[in-house]
């Protein structure tokens, strides 16, 4: 029951919900912009392979693979709690387009497309 100390008193309640159609394009677009991500860092790291020349070499790229899976990992998140930040992102990122996100509610669309232009701005003023 809600109370003015307590008016959430479900944590989950603020969280956007996905229907089950929802939840199959979801883990669609997410999967095939991890993969695009993970594709376009193996032809990279295929590339510094061919470059190392010393063993010092492969240390920064070892640090290099480390960072980056950090980076992919913190950026990848499937909670349904985060994925209109996510998906926001990894638009911004042109790592996904509105195409593979086609058949998600407009409500979640346009939560996607505002944290995509967010970010769009932020990089303006930087």
């Amino acid at each position: 029951m809600s109370s003015p100390l307590n008016p959430n008193p479900c944590p989950q309640q603020n969280e956007p919900t996905w229907s089950k159609s929802g939840k199959a394009i979801a883990r669609t677009a997410f999967d095939a912009a991890l993969g695009r991500e993970l594709h376009e860092l193996m032809q990279e790291t295929k590339q510094m392979a061919n470059q190392i020349n010393e063993p010092a070499d492969l240390w920064d790229m070892d640090q290099y693979l480390t960072e980056r899976r950090k980076q992919i990992d913190r950026k990848h998140d499937y909670r349904y709690s985060q994925l209109t930040h996510v998906f926001g992102r990894i638009l911004y990122e042109n790592r996904l387009n509105e195409e593979d996100l086609r058949g998600l509610r407009e409500d979640k669309l346009k939560s996607i497309r505002s944290f995509a232009k967010f970010l769009a701005g932020m990089d303006a003023i930087a």
